[in-house]
């Protein structure tokens, strides 16, 4: 099942190129040939010296349906790459609750892009928190961040203790290495990084920037389709899962892990990315948005964006997300005498939006690709000024939505803005504005 291995310098790397397809299947893989057990999980002696290890992503006694683990054979334990720690410092990185860093009011906000900076930023050193919601020590709740990323981390590893990523990138691609093997993502995808996963994550073509989503809450799950059936939406065939890939380097390396908020390093003397062969269903993912296979009116009417979900975290309340992961991808708007964009609109949930690329219909100006956008819980928002006359004035003929691909991080808590957030540069104060235009139509006759 391996293509053998890449002797170098630096020792083994062991890869087999593709991916498994699948959500949430129970897979096996191994790099070297026989590495897997047959008919059990941990038997008196491995193949090739390799030491069985369980990771679990869920309670023991989890449902089966729910319940969530690998078996990883690898080089040495993951007890050899847990010693002393020494704490660090990650500033831009938060974790909720993360309150009173700054003054500003509640307000609807939204930003221009990031600019990436010139120093050397990995993908741990240059994230950068702009929300948090919840609570990390009760596993409720999320983040929302940028990453800008200059540099690959070489002898660098890192797993989050925390919670699962959700990784969206808006400019140029990532390289992630994993326990499992290696995800490769370019604009316009996605990858899941679970809780506990070692990796590194590697430039593939120049500096990039883009989105994550920290769930500290139950995994992302693909959204039950009710009246829907059984297809469209995410189709589960679409989702990969890399298949096992090592490194067996004998030098020194820092592996830094995130558990509640701070941030611990740990010198080890060699990579911790030493998994020969793995079989299980906790892993990560990656999946390709514009695969996603969207519903929508056909007759008149907007229906509500929860239609456009491809992930959601579930809380311990039916239909109430702990997060909701949602797109806008390209889509035909055919609906007849109805008003075609988002509805004006006061929420409950609380709503951070990113552009990738394209034009968002609801704000064709001022938000912008690597931009962002923050509604909170109960704040009203809607179409702009442009956006508004365009709908009630235009012919209402088959209009074909290309080239755009926007997404929201939603979720059942308020989201708090961070300090850094609150002082971006790019923070349009003037974004309200938009509404302003709007103006007293009423009549007082049909």
């Amino acid at each position: 099942m391996a293509d053998g291995g890449r002797t170098s310098e630096t020792g083994t790397t062991a890869i087999m190129a593709g991916y498994m397809p699948g959500f949430g299947n129970d897979f096996e893989t191994e790099a070297l040939p026989g590495a897997l057990p047959i008919g059990q999980n941990s038997p008196q002696n491995c193949a090739y010296g390799l030491y069985a290890e369980q990771l679990s992503g869920s309670p023991f006694t989890a449902p089966r349906g729910t319940n969530e683990r690998s078996w990883l054979y690898r080089i040495r334990p993951s007890v050899k790459h847990a010693s002393k720690f020494g704490k660090i410092s990650v500033p831009h990185w938060k974790t909720a609750p993360a309150l009173g860093e700054h003054d500003l009011p509640i307000a609807q906000l939204r930003w221009g892009p990031v600019p990436l900076p010139k120093e050397k930023l990995t993908f741990v050193t240059g994230m950068r928190t702009m929300t948090t919601a919840g609570d990390v020590n009760t596993q409720a709740g999320m983040a929302a961040h940028v990453y800008l990323v200059t540099q690959s981390m070489q002898d660098e590893y890192f797993y989050n203790a925390d919670g699962e990523l959700l990784v969206v990138p808006q400019q140029a691609s990532l390289r992630f290495f994993t326990e499992f093997g290696k995800i490769e993502i370019k604009p316009g995808e996605i990858c899941i990084i679970p809780r506990g996963v070692k990796f590194k994550v590697e430039l593939v073509n120049g500096p990039a920037r883009g989105y994550v989503c920290e769930n500290y809450g139950a995994k992302f799950t693909l959204p039950d389709r009710g009246p829907i059936g059984a297809n469209c939406l995410a189709n589960p065939r679409d989702f990969k899962t890399p298949v096992a890939a090592f490194e067996d380097r004998e030098e020194k390396c820092r592996l830094t892990v995130k558990w509640c908020g701070g941030f611990h390093v740990t010198e080890i003397d060699h990579s911790p990315l030493d998994v020969v062969a793995w079989h299980g269903n906790y892993a990560p993912y990656k999946y390709n948005l514009r695969h996603y296979s969207p519903v929508g009116a056909i007759l008149f009417d907007h229906p509500d964006p929860s239609i456009f979900t491809v992930l959601t975290a579930p809380s311990e309340t039916a239909g109430t997300a702990n997060i909701d992961f949602v797109i806008f991808p390209e889509r035909w708007m055919v609906a007849e005498h109805s008003f075609r964009p988002p509805w004006y609109h006061m929420n409950i949930m609380s709503e951070f939006m990113g552009l990738i690329y394209g034009v968002y219909d609801a704000k064709p100006e001022g938000f912008v690709p690597g931009g962002m956008s923050l509604h909170n819980c109960m704040l009203p928002h809607g179409p702009d000024k442009a956006a508004y006359d365009h709908a009630t004035e235009g012919e209402l003929k088959p209009v074909k939505l290309t080239g755009t691909m926007a997404f929201m991080f939603e979720t059942r808590f308020p989201q708090h803005l961070t300090k850094f957030a609150a002082e971006l540069e790019t923070l349009q104060a003037d974004y309200a504005d938009c509404w302003a235009p709007l103006e007293k139509n009423f009549t007082g006759v049909k």
